[in-house]
């Protein structure tokens, strides 16, 4: 399972690394450390606390996600598989984006929850990224 930095999750969830600190700090998500001693985030941990934290609508820092190219950098939080089809939800800072894509994509991006990702909108189609 993929781990994040503090400044990696502060990325995804659209605060400042001090918030992102400041929140693990407090125990509002979950923090190990690795063999060098950078504290680190379960892709899985950062997944839930995006989605608490997106639905709460509770951030102290309010970012904007919108670029000219429409971009949306984030972390997956859900995938749901069909025989055929597929949902994959990611939580970009405040904004949680939905996109139903064949489930041949998904497994071949290689898409899991706790995986860093990004959305990109075109009109009513929404297309996924691994980063």
């Amino acid at each position: 399972m993929q781990s994040y930095t503090i400044g990696q999750a502060a990325r995804l969830l659209g605060v400042s690394p001090d918030t992102a600190r400041r929140w693990a700090d407090a125990g509002r998500v979950a923090t190990h450390r690795d063999e060098s001693g950078r504290r680190l985030i379960d892709g899985r941990d950062l997944a839930a606390f995006s989605v608490e934290i997106g639905q709460s609508g509770n951030g102290e820092e309010d970012a904007s996600y919108t670029s000219a190219r429409n971009a949306f950098p984030g972390i997956v939080t859900a995938i749901k598989l069909g025989d055929i089809a597929a949902q994959v939800e990611i939580q970009a800072g405040p904004h949680r984006l939905v996109s139903l894509l064949t489930r041949e994509a998904v497994e071949e991006l290689g898409l899991e929850v706790g995986m860093q990702a990004t959305a990109r909108v075109k009109s009513t189609s929404v297309h996924i990224d691994r980063t």
